[in-house]
């Protein structure tokens, strides 16, 4: 599995805003079918006022190669794309007409089978 985070910015417009959830709400039937036969595995979107956050995973293909594949399989897949894109605006460092931005990892957990200890006091 390849897991990919991704970012995008919806218009600053709270009818947007609520148009593009209520979307999410109940996501076409092509769209959900396209998605799975492109490759991806697991997709969450998350929304913080108007910033868009994408996690997804593919089973190993690179997820710019995925949406291609998604957007070119049905005419109603890329109606949904192009009105969902009618939403969205550029994250800050995103290019001007780009579409999701990737966001680079700097911090990552590993678990590890060993016992946790405390070092810091409790307070």
């Amino acid at each position: 599995m390849t897991r990919s985070v991704l970012t995008m910015d919806l218009k600053d417009d709270p009818a947007v805003i609520a148009a593009y959830r209520d979307h999410h709400k109940r996501v076409w039937p092509e769209v959900l079918q396209s998605l799975r036969r492109a490759g991806i595995r697991q997709m969450e979107i998350y929304l913080l006022e108007r910033r868009l956050v994408m996690v997804v995973e593919t089973d190993g293909i690179d997820f710019r190669h995925a949406f291609a594949a998604h957007v070119s399989s049905h005419p109603r897949v890329a109606e949904w794309e192009s009105l969902m894109k009618s939403m969205q605006a550029p994250p800050p460092g995103g290019s001007d007409g780009g579409w999701w931005t990737e966001m680079q990892p700097i911090f990552q957990l590993e678990v590890v089978d060993e016992p946790i200890t405390e070092t810091a006091p409790r307070r």
